[in-house]
């Protein structure tokens, strides 16, 4: 038996402002996109790097309000890149916690992403 690391499913209520975050600010890609025909709600795979997220407009698929953490190296440097996106909504900082270095991020909808480079 081989199990994958899991894909944290994000719960989204508006693609235009999942797109302008996850996508414009925070830097992921799509991977793939899923409708069951149009008009309906999305659900999309997104990337970046190793790290990988669902995000869905479905009922039912996530709560709002989730945590995901997200292990990293050179918080530093993603910390200056997003800043200098000149996002509107957020201009995340850097928090030293007991267990390495923490920037915690809210999504539009309430999900949270909390990227640490951990203490060694």
């Amino acid at each position: 038996m081989d199990l994958s690391p899991p894909i944290p499913i994000l719960r989204i209520f508006s693609e235009e402002a999942a797109r302008s975050f996850y996508l414009d600010f925070l830097g992921f890609k799509i991977d793939w996109e899923h409708r069951f025909e149009p008009g309906m709600p999305i659900y999309a795979q997104i990337s970046r790097g190793r790290m990988v997220l669902h995000l869905s407009e479905h009922f039912g698929d996530a709560t709002p309000g989730s945590t995901v953490f997200v292990p990293m190296t050179g918080i530093d440097a993603y910390q200056a890149e997003l800043l200098a996106r000149h996002y509107k909504y957020s201009r995340p900082h850097i928090d030293q916690m007991d267990w390495g270095r923490q920037m915690q991020i809210a999504d539009p909808f309430g999900n949270r992403l909390r990227f640490c480079e951990q203490s060694a």
